[in-house]
């Protein structure tokens, strides 16, 4: 078992598969409208848009409703309404292997999120997850968006001087403030992504939180955790 005391996770494209439920929305819309789309492109513009409408902060809800308005403009989209994503978010669904990684973690850590997100957002996205987390930052707390630093400074000052290693996807909005700040981080490359650098931002890279589960708390194979 590792020395960790507190495990905390990034929650929208580590814990939750962001990218399906954002696909799957904008499907619909498509589907509707009888407009072809294209799954790459709307996962390039929803980080572009994404990205650009958090430099200023402005509550999530409206970052997702600014996003799919300039969305559905560049893919030629009409519907009644710009709220479908802030709609279908609490049923985007985790990853298949998110629960049992969770429940094995939660037997000897406390656990924690640190999410992009508002607060009655993540409320709905919680009810998808076996365990409770006894730690929660979110970027409406702090009026901040990762990769900005405030996050892991908050969640610092509440966990004290206990080890800790974040756990996140996203190398940007994650692993690298973790290095900045001398916080170990395991990187989930789930989009099994290659990097130039030249001096790793992690202490581990796994493809998914069933490798990093095994990576923390290996257990016995006969005991059928991820059977």
């Amino acid at each position: 078992m590792s020395n960790y005391t507190w495990i905390t996770f990034d929650c929208y494209g580590t814990l939750i598969d962001w990218e399906k439920g954002i696909t799957g929305s904008f499907e619909k819309i498509a589907l509707a409208a009888g407009v072809p789309l294209d799954r790459d492109r709307v996962l390039k513009l929803y980080r572009k848009f994404e990205r650009e409408e958090e430099m200023q902060y402005k509550k999530y809800r409206d970052v997702l409703t600014r996003v799919a308005r300039r969305m559905c403009f560049d893919l030629g989209l009409q519907t009644n309404s710009i709220d479908f994503l802030l709609d279908d978010l609490p049923r985007w669904r985790p990853f298949s292997d998110t629960e049992h990684a969770l429940r094995q973690l939660s037997r000897n850590h406390k656990l924690g999120i640190l999410s992009n997100v508002d607060n009655d957002l993540l409320a709905l996205t919680r009810r998808h997850f076996p365990v409770n987390f006894e730690l929660v930052v979110t970027a409406q707390d702090l009026a901040s968006y990762k990769p900005g630093p405030a996050h892991f400074h908050e969640a610092r000052r509440r966990i004290n001087d206990a080890p800790w290693i974040h756990a996140a996807q996203s190398y940007v909005h994650d692993i690298t403030p973790c290095k900045q700040l001398g916080i170990p981080s395991a990187w989930i490359n789930r989009q099994n992504e290659t990097l130039a650098d030249k001096d790793p931002k992690f202490v581990f890279q796994g493809p998914d939180l069933r490798s990093f589960a095994e990576w923390m708390d290996p257990v016995d194979p006969s005991a059928g955790m991820f059977g």
